[in-house]
């Protein structure tokens, strides 16, 4: 069966590892290397559909599991005609898998071998992803990109916690494998972890190769650690990603880190940040002065 998400390399830089693509999905094709406006819950604020499209021209966006899950729920989603139906987009939507969020709670969540049990930031309510529990939401959100569920560490965090923590995440990106039903309309990517630990790093990208998913991602950078770290695992990390598989950086928005993930070979890139200073009264800009009349987005 042919996946559902394909991805044709086109040029590679011989000196960097840059590279342009196109990735083709079930909702048009991606030309790489792209930004993803996140829509966290089926809407990117401030932004209508329209000018998504017209304006910022974006090719894709993202939503988000968890928060999707919560409100208004995934079986909502679904029974308005999945996410593409429900907030009106008619181009490519990848939907992550909620992990970086439930991870983020702190106190209010516990990790074990099945999966996370949280208490919601809404009501306190108690509820539990599993990387099967997580399969389903996302087939019912129906997006054309979905991410297996993974356990992002903290940083820093000690070479034994992140060893489990890899190894957790590749037994539940087989899980995840296991349970995914819509392998034609919805390509899985698998998330790579290992901290900031070269050796789990490869440790990761190997076992997840193994399995022989459409895409992949690096997750577990990006999150607080200094520039130069984040550099290094980064420009390591991503030659030991397929090439002939689209690879996605989460979580980084910000333009040097744009640029910097795309001369690595970095296929795709998401955050919220663009539109939330946005929302705070701050534009991105092409130049050094700014100006209230123009602004180069």
């Amino acid at each position: 069966m042919k996946p559902a998400v394909t991805y044709e390399l086109l040029h590679e830089c011989k000196q960097t590892g840059a590279r342009r693509g196109i990735l083709h999905t079930p909702h048009g094709d991606i030309q790489t290397p792209i930004f993803m406006p996140v829509g966290t819950q089926a809407t990117v604020k401030s932004l209508t559909p329209e000018e998504l499209k017209e304006d910022v021209q974006a090719q894709i966006i993202l939503s988000n599991t968890y928060h999707l899950y919560l409100r208004p729920g995934n079986k909502l989603v679904k029974e308005a005609g999945g996410l593409h139906q429900f907030m009106r987009w008619d181009r490519p939507i990848l939907t992550d898998s909620g992990g970086f969020q439930v991870f983020s709670l702190g106190d209010l969540r516990t990790i074990s071998e099945e999966g996370v049990t949280f208490k919601s930031h809404l009501d306190g309510s108690t509820h539990i992803f599993t990387p099967e529990s997580v399969m389903e939401i996302e087939e019912d959100l129906g997006a054309d990109i979905i991410m297996a569920f993974d356990e992002c560490c903290p940083y820093p965090s000690t070479y034994e916690y992140t060893k489990n923590s890899m190894e957790r995440t590749t037994r539940w990106a087989t899980r995840c494998k296991e349970a995914h039903t819509t392998t034609d309309k919805q390509a899985l990517f698998g998330i790579i972890q290992g901290g900031f630990y070269k050796d789990l790093r490869m440790q990761s990208a190997q076992d997840l190769i193994k399995l022989d998913l459409p895409g992949y991602a690096i997750g577990g950078i990006s999150v607080g650690e200094p520039k130069e770290e984040f550099l290094e695992m980064l420009r390591y990390t991503t030659p030991l990603m397929p090439k002939d598989k689209p690879r996605y950086l989460m979580g980084v928005g910000t333009p040097d880190y744009l640029i910097e993930a795309a001369k690595a070979g970095i296929d795709m890139c998401d955050c919220v940040l663009p539109t939330r200073i946005a929302r705070n009264g701050t534009a991105m800009t092409s130049g050094r002065k700014s100006s209230s009349k123009k602004c180069h987005l």
